[in-house]
């Protein structure tokens, strides 16, 4: 049975009890307020991170794990396995997962496969949780980045954001669509496509724009095969849980979980987003 280690960097803001269950090792991302740089789910909560953007009168930045730390996390997980499944954020909005496939190249003590999982958050951690599942189960590498693959053609996220600034800041929207949006409430649908966050959509009102993701999502659902989704969310922990009961009460082929946008993905997005992420389960 081959011995495989399963590694992920925090923006799958997985919880310590699936961490610890499934033995997965987290390489953090950092966000950078001036000159001060804290590591995500370390250095700053995401309840922390939250309040101290409210504060600060420049937005964070974010930063990337060094080569030294994934060095020294490959080469220490090769000390006891045979192999090391890697998997990362969207290579299109971070470095990580090009850093990851750089020095897992240079590691001699272990056989390093990285995986682009382009999305990040919740849905990310899903290719984590299939991946460490069937490492304990004994599957072989292939198998796993076979079943990986497989999971990537149907992995669906959709966000809405509640503050177009973020938006603005990072280049996705420009400052006249910023200010124009801002008045005539624009709420872009994004998502993921060629590896990127953009938009998807315009809709008027946050209300239209959740219930556009509503449909988007009922055209798998429909179909009747099994799905698990999660609502992901920025602060909004009561919006995230009357979502999770609606798509509940709807269907009965949806395994539905509640996660958050941590800091580093917030920094992007703004307090307030929403998201739902879906993929389809194995029958």
């Amino acid at each position: 049975m081959p011995n495989i280690a399963v590694v992920t960097d925090s923006t799958a803001y997985l919880s310590k009890e699936t961490l610890d269950k499934y033995g997965i090792t987290v390489v953090p991302l950092s966000v950078v307020f001036g000159e001060e740089a804290y590591e995500e789910e370390v250095d700053i909560t995401t309840d922390e991170f939250y309040k101290k953007m409210s504060e600060s009168e420049e937005l964070p930045t974010t930063s990337q794990p060094v080569m030294g730390t994934f060095l020294e996390t490959f080469e220490k997980l090769g000390e006891n396995h045979d192999a090391i499944i890697s998997i990362h954020l969207s290579s299109g909005i971070s470095g990580t997962y090009s850093t990851a496939v750089t020095v897992g190249e240079t590691v001699e003590e272990v056989d390093v496969h990285c995986f682009d999982s382009e999305v990040s958050c919740a849905p990310q951690g899903y290719y984590v949780i299939e991946a460490a599942k069937m490492a304990q189960d004994g599957h072989s590498v292939d198998d796993i980045m076979t079943r990986l693959s497989e999971m990537r053609e149907s992995m669906r996220a959709y966000f809405v954001v509640d503050n177009l600034n973020h938006l603005h800041r990072g280049g996705r929207l420009n400052g006249a669509q910023a200010i124009v949006g801002s008045l005539l409430k624009i709420k872009p649908v994004l998502h993921f496509e060629n590896k990127l966050i953009v938009p998807f959509e315009k809709v008027r009102t946050a209300k239209k724009a959740v219930n556009r993701v509503y449909e988007l999502l009922d055209e798998d659902a429909a179909k009747g095969e099994p799905i698990r989704a999660t609502v992901i969310h920025a602060q909004r922990p009561e919006k995230a849980e009357e979502i999770r009961n609606h798509l509940d009460q709807k269907y009965d082929n949806l395994e539905i979980d509640i996660s958050y946008f941590g800091p580093v993905i917030g920094t992007h997005l703004g307090e307030g987003s929403i998201g739902i992420g879906w993929y389809k389960q194995k029958d």
